[in-house]
């Protein structure tokens, strides 16, 4: 071994030889977000979409719901029509009643024919003459049920032609009823799409708002992005994130009440409530359950509402930053 090599190697073992330390590797934190994330601003939006989502599920449940029971009210009142047969003097109603049930029978599309009894008549008056009262002092039609096998084969007119023979009886198809149904519900469901679209608009105010305040709160942020080159694409999509997680967390929490809104409504109104409450919100919505086919459009509700937030957070970011270059 040389002399240089012993040299080296008593100089690296050499405790008294001080040698220049190794450059240590700096940790790099993560880098963070412009957008503060918990700011007052923030969870106030997060609310407010909250709000905003549990309306927009509770009209947009209101609809369905209404929707589900007009179609079941129109099918049930289509397949079924009425016979009147009017009391007539020098007439005996037990024969009319019995050869317009026989003629309603002849008629194709016909299932079952059953004549009323003056107590189920008497029920159905109650409501607006009030109970315990003598029908046999009133001239009150008796009325003949005719359930149809098959609406599209049933002819109304040949009917009617039919029982034109009979003193006093007169077909009742419930077509004004059904059209005033129709009318009723289609309203309905305008009305409601209208308040849903409402809530959106004011949603999109709201986070166009609360996105603007944000930008003029960070503006020296901006402005030091712009120094060093960032693009109006990068900081707007750093907004768009925020705001996207903002909706979505928010729109989570209103569409998670709104369910649970729906699902305990619906197990009281079939448990809890009086039977003469519960039959008339049943006859406003019907069992009051939505199916998956409604949860489901609450559900969408959701990412929708987590999608309009970012997207509108976006363009009032690209808006204000072309403004102030």
């Amino acid at each position: 071994m040389s002399s240089g090599q012993s040299f080296i190697d008593q100089g690296d073992d050499d405790p008294r030889i001080r040698r220049p330390r190794r450059p240590t590797r700096m940790r790099v934190s993560r880098t963070a977000s412009i957008v503060p994330h918990n700011s007052i601003a923030g969870r106030t939006l997060m609310l407010l979409i909250a709000i905003m989502t549990f309306l927009s599920c509770i009209t947009l449940g209101g609809v369905v719901l209404v929707q589900k029971s007009a179609i079941a009210w129109s099918s049930e009142v289509g397949r079924e029509v009425t016979i009147q047969v009017r009391p007539i003097e020098g007439q005996d109603m037990d024969s009319n009643l019995r050869a317009s049930k026989s003629i309603a029978e002849a008629i194709p599309g016909v299932g079952a024919v059953r004549i009323m009894t003056e107590a189920e008549s008497g029920k159905l008056l109650e409501p607006w003459l009030g109970a315990g009262l003598d029908l046999s002092l009133l001239s009150i039609p008796r009325l003949i049920s005719v359930e149809l096998s098959d609406p599209r084969e049933f002819n109304a007119d040949q009917l009617s032609e039919n029982l034109a023979t009979i003193k006093g009886a007169t077909l009742d198809t419930h077509s004004a009823w059904r059209q005033q149904l129709n009318a009723m519900s289609g309203t309905m469901v305008l009305t409601g799409v209208l308040v849903l679209l409402l809530i959106l608009v004011a949603t999109i105010l709201a986070v166009v708002f609360a996105t603007r305040g944000t930008m003029a709160s960070n503006r020296t942020i901006v402005d030091v992005l712009h120094f060093i080159g960032a693009s109006n694409g990068f900081i707007a999509g750093e907004f768009q994130d925020r705001f996207l997680n903002i909706g979505l967390r928010g729109g989570a929490a209103g569409g998670a009440g709104a369910v649970l809104f729906f699902l305990v409504v619906g197990t009281i109104s079939a448990n809890y409530l009086p039977s003469e409450a519960g039959s008339q919100l049943s006859a406003f919505f019907g069992r009051f359950s939505l199916g998956w086919d409604g949860l489901l459009l609450l559900i969408l509700v959701v990412p929708v509402i987590g999608g309009l937030t970012a997207l509108t957070s976006r363009l009032t970011v690209r808006r204000f930053l072309t403004q102030i270059s």
